[in-house]
């Protein structure tokens, strides 16, 4: 029942050991402009690691996973006074429980359903609880809402960007870590039996709806802590943080990373934020704005890797490490 890529051979132990020492040290030889696009990764990795939990691990596609994405964002901004931070200690569990409550709510309903009815029931509730806000004045309306402030924390000050910067990047590390407990864990198993064959798993007498509303609630709370951290750091939230487009850049980031394992999840945020700055970048030939049109181009790749490495980016590092390590013996 092991999901893809799920025990991480030595070989990527040591890449993923790499890369978090990279990301340790890049704020103390990059600018202060790339840290902060490094910050924006880090949140999104998040983000894709608890998509991944539905997605890759239960066999959940969720095209509304960007709700609690947002809902934590305008959770800390209604938490904040409008001339001080609020405090981290409570309104980041606050905002995570925010998120956590409307997985809940929404879960009992969606996860009775299977198939194309899951997905599209994900879809409708996303698509409501968006208008909600994007309608109502009183929450902001279309415009959104400002966070003049970052939540305040006493021992550390997250309005200093290295600060923040570090703050992310321990957050980041925790969850991953949490995750692969988790996936080790018994709970994590019967996830993955359910995503494997769920009609199995019922018959040898496991309570799958209840399994797979405790995973959407989780996750609903993870990316709540996403959506918290992109509030603090952006200083604004607006709807579009709960907009269908989010939660599919979400499944891109995971698909292009490596479904089932949690650090393809962090790869593919990665990945995505920095193809899209190139995408968006690329120069006009002729009468051709190839820039403005960076959503062919990024749809191409994504369709490239799900032909070529349907591992996604983190798989094909493995078999070229294999392909390495062959022509050496």
């Amino acid at each position: 029942m092991k999901a893809n890529l799920e025990v991480l051979p030595r070989s990527l132990q040591a890449v993923v050991a790499l890369a978090l020492l990279a990301l340790l040290a890049f704020p103390l030889v990059g600018s202060e402009f790339y840290a902060g696009m490094v910050v924006q990764m880090m949140i999104l990795g998040i983000f894709a690691m608890s998509l991944d939990l539905l997605l890759g691990v239960t066999g959940l596609v969720s095209l509304g996973h960007a709700v609690y994405f947002g809902l934590a964002g305008y959770a800390l901004a209604f938490l904040t006074p409008a001339d001080a931070g609020a405090s981290l200690w409570w309104t980041l569990p606050a905002a995570m429980a925010a998120s956590a409550l409307a997985a809940l709510v929404i879960g009992f309903f969606v996860v009775r359903t299977r198939g194309i009815y899951f997905i599209m029931v994900t879809m409708a509730f996303a698509q409501m609880v968006f208008f909600l806000f994007f309608d109502n004045k009183a929450l902001g309306g279309s415009d959104g809402i400002y966070v003049n402030f970052k939540p305040g924390a006493v021992v550390f000050d997250l309005e200093h960007k290295l600060v923040f910067y570090y703050f992310t990047l321990a957050l980041l590390v925790l969850v991953y870590a949490f995750l692969r407990r988790l996936l080790f864990s018994p709970f994590g198993r019967v996830l993955a039996g359910i995503r494997i064959n769920e009609h199995r798993m019922r018959a040898m007498g496991y309570g799958t709806f209840g399994y797979k509303l405790a995973a959407f609630t989780l996750a609903g709370a993870l990316a709540g802590l996403a959506g918290y951290l992109w509030g603090a750091r952006t200083g604004f939230v607006n709807p579009e943080l709960m907009g269908f487009q989010m939660s599919a850049h979400a499944i891109m980031m995971v698909i292009l990373g490596g479904m089932g394992n949690f650090a393809g999840a962090i790869a593919g945020a990665f990945a995505f934020e920095y193809l899209l700055l190139v995408f968006k970048d690329l120069p006009t030939v002729g009468a051709v704005n190839l820039g403005k049109h960076w959503q062919l181009w990024m749809g191409l790749f994504i369709v490239l890797v799900v032909v070529f490495a349907p591992r996604g980016l983190i798989g094909l590092v493995e078999r070229f490490i294999h392909r390495k390590d062959g022509r050496r013996e």
